[in-house]
């Protein structure tokens, strides 16, 4: 009865699995950092995906930045703060397994990618801490999978 009433709800956790979009990014979770999905930009030519942070272990809820890549660049990814609209550091996206990132000093920090010169970002080191955290735990580097050309875009 139990095999019966099992197979009966398969398709419905399938469908709903579906329909919440579980990739393969969603699967890199941890309690204090985590990727979202990539998402096309509509317009332009990028691709972006929310990075999800708490500034510390105890922080209620999360706050986000964005990892983005952009074709025309096509070696790093680079990290993006919404709330100040400046870039602040790009990781090697291949990286050979190494916890690499260039920080921006802050001097260098624009609002656009195309007022940063290559010349602007150190040689990749450290990973940075994570954004307004004092304890020191350190980034995480985004999950290994660069986005696909089908992917939808965010209207």
């Amino acid at each position: 009865m139990l095999r019966r009433i099992w197979r009966s709800r398969l398709p419905i956790l399938i469908l709903i699995l579906t329909v919440v979009n579980v990739s393969p990014a969603s699967e890199t979770y941890s309690p204090r950092q985590y990727y979202g999905a990539w998402i096309k930009h509509p317009k332009h030519n990028y691709y972006y995906r929310n990075y999800y942070f708490k500034p510390s272990a105890d922080y209620a809820g999360y706050k986000y930045h964005y990892a983005m890549y952009f074709p025309a660049r096509p070696a790093h990814y680079y990290y993006y703060n919404p709330q100040i609209k400046k870039y602040w550091g790009r990781c090697p996206i291949n990286n050979e397994g190494k916890p690499l990132y260039s920080l921006l000093p802050e001097k260098e920090r624009k609002e656009k990618l195309s007022e940063i010169p290559d010349s602007a970002f150190p040689a990749p080191g450290p990973l940075p801490p994570i954004p307004d955290s004092e304890d020191g735990a350190t980034l995480d580097l985004p999950p290994n999978d660069l986005p696909r050309e089908d992917l939808p875009t965010n209207p």
